[in-house]
């Protein structure tokens, strides 16, 4: 494998993991968030996917973001008589987002990065050591 398709398979994994660690942010900054008025639904988690396409111009598999679902899972409930969008029993619908497992996977992503990171120095440095040995 040459190094440009290296380069480019790692740098797909970046902007993938990239986009993975955006979704479970935004995951996180709405873990709070109580809907507004009553009746209306709260956040619901995003479940980020991966797909792969052949890129004929490298000539390699490169995996990027693919369609970003949601959750179907229950939503949370809080008891909370005064806020406007509590039921009859003084409920209110919370996120169906669980901070540890969005930690967990954050981590995740994070390693994967990294991964697909060092990488990209290895390569970049294998580049370098050709080139000091044509000199």
């Amino acid at each position: 494998m040459d190094f440009t398709k290296s380069l480019a398979i790692a740098a797909s994994g970046l902007k993938a993991q990239s986009g993975r660690m955006r979704i479970i942010a935004e995951n996180l900054a709405n873990a709070d968030s109580a809907p507004a008025r009553g009746g209306a639904e709260p956040y619901r988690r995003k479940i980020p996917t991966f797909k792969s396409h052949f890129d004929r111009e490298v000539g390699a598999s490169l995996v990027e973001v693919g369609r970003v679902g949601r959750d179907r899972s229950a939503f949370r409930t809080k008891h909370d008589p005064g806020h406007p969008a509590a039921d009859a029993k003084g409920q209110v619908s919370m996120p169906n987002v669980n901070a540890l497992i969005e930690n967990m996977d954050m981590r995740e992503a994070q390693r994967s990065y990294e991964a697909n990171l060092n990488m990209v120095t290895t390569a970049r440095k294998m580049v370098a050591q050709t080139l000091a040995i044509l000199k």
